[in-house]
């Protein structure tokens, strides 16, 4: 089959949903979404629960700090893969294949060129940001010589994102699920072996968790580029795509439209994390772990909201390139209602199990009490987090990103921030404020997203980008 014919086809999943609900055809795409987003954890999961036990609480806070860091960097990187997946949405939608190898080769070179910048800015200012937000001495130089080692592999890592952002745009939600199955498990099954030196290699500790998420990638996005020849998939890397490496600026300014606004909102969001780092920091290495250790719980109560956000934008991306608007309510409706269905059971679960969740990461009674105090202020939430996502998500299909990017913007450094620096400063909460200003700024946020959407949006007329 050609890459035109299966453009036309449609892998069975947006053109399908004449054919059956809407809500079954988000749902059977959302699954492997889901699952995605899950897998691509479960390496850093198991890396932090073998850290955070076996190797005790400064390696797991070592960790812990270098995060929010490297997503400060990548944040740009991964803004115009957002731009892009919307491109590649309404050009799929629209079976238009020439424009569709356009968008992929533009955004692969102008990927790999802004991942190479960061991956030198970090390799070489690591030490001083990590000192300049108060990072713990005693974890200091680990956490430098952990992050470096993340730092040099991000090309790689960059163009296999950007690779996984197309096949979802295009409505293949299934390859990505594989790929990172193939990944998850080259990640974890390394990880004894490279932390604890098995077999005679050599006893890495806890910078064997970098080497093994970088080996895992390296191999995994080799294995994507031979099997997507093999089975000839329309965004394999053949003659056409080398045709489009070169960038075309038409594209690239169309991209930058959109992919700059979110690379600002991601910049800002992580430079808010770092800003609320900073904050945990000052009460010591305990509550820098458990701060980590909370972060990984909410990556999964987190995780379908994220994943239904992206689900809406494709699935209203590509009605926008058919021409057909009128299905944009539908999907926002269904959007909700998985939402609060999928998310609301998921929290619940986390809440029965909160202490036996948290002690898979720490074993220190005093860290665990942190963690499980953080943990119930904020985990309810996160439902009111997944709404104001997937309303952002409806317009940014549309390429109305600017609007949706300044109340995200206002939310975090006009209440989340202020509202975590007060209470823990100035109130008898100490940690516990941090932790408050997160659903604070999500109510702002979903107030602000919903009054622009419903007096504003709705009444603009919706066109196609390309």
């Amino acid at each position: 089959m050609t890459s035109t014919q299966e453009i036309q086809k449609g892998n069975g999943n947006f053109q399908g949903m004449g054919n059956q609900p809407l809500w079954r055809s988000m749902f059977l795409f959302l699954i492997p979404l889901i699952l995605s987003n899950a897998l691509q954890s479960i390496g850093q999961l198991a890396g932090s629960i073998i850290v955070g036990r076996w190797l005790g609480v400064e390696a797991l806070a070592a960790i812990s700090a270098f995060f929010p860091l490297f997503f400060l960097l990548i944040s740009f990187t991964i803004g115009i893969g957002s731009g892009s997946s919307i491109l590649i949405g309404q050009a799929y939608g629209s079976h238009n294949e020439e424009r569709l190898k356009q968008i992929v080769g533009t955004t692969l070179t102008t990927t790999f060129i802004l991942s190479v910048v960061m991956a030198v800015i970090g390799g070489i200012f690591t030490f001083d940001i990590l000192r300049l937000i108060g990072t713990p001495e005693n974890i200091i130089g680990m956490t430098v010589h952990y992050a470096r080692i993340l730092f040099w592999s991000m090309p790689i890592l960059f163009l296999y994102i950007a690779y996984t952002t197309f096949m979802r745009g295009t409505g293949d939600s299934k390859t990505p699920f594989y790929l990172l199955l193939i990944s998850t498990t080259l990640n974890v099954g390394l990880l004894p072996f490279l932390i604890f030196g098995w077999f005679g290699l050599p006893e890495l500790g806890v910078y064997g968790s970098a080497y093994a998420s970088v080996i895992s990638t390296v191999l995994t996005f080799v294995i994507m580029l031979f099997y997507l020849k093999k089975i000839n998939h329309p965004l394999q890397f053949d003659a056409s795509v080398w045709r489009h490496l070169r960038i075309n600026l038409e594209l690239l300014k169309l991209l930058l439209r959109l992919g700059i606004p979110s690379s600002v909102n991601m910049i800002l969001v992580s430079l808010a994390e770092i800003a609320v780092i900073s904050l945990v920091n000052r009460f010591g290495s305990d509550a820098t772990a458990a701060y980590g250790a909370v972060n990984q719980v909410v990556s999964y109560v987190s995780m379908p909201a994220m994943s239904i956000g992206i689900a809406v934008s494709i699935f209203a991306a590509q009605a926008i390139g058919r021409n057909q608007q009128e299905r944009l309510g539908q999907v926002i409706r269904v959007g909700l209602l998985l939402n609060y269905l999928i998310g609301g059971v998921l929290i619940v679960l986390v809440y029965v199990f909160s202490q036996d969740i948290l002690s898979w990461f720490l074993t220190s009674k005093h860290t665990l009490s942190i963690a499980h105090s953080l943990l119930m202020i904020t985990l309810w939430s996160y439902l009111i987090f997944g709404h104001g996502m997937i309303i952002g998500a409806i317009m940014r299909a549309s390429g109305t990103v600017l609007w949706p990017t300044v109340f995200s913007i206002l939310s975090i450094w006009c209440v989340e921030v202020p509202v975590a620096y007060f209470l823990s400063n100035f109130s008898s909460l100490g940690i516990k404020g941090i932790w408050v200003g997160y659903p604070a700024a999500f109510f702002v946020s979903l107030g602000l997203q919903y009054a622009y959407y419903r007096w504003s949006w709705k009444r603009k007329q919706i066109e196609r980008l390309i």
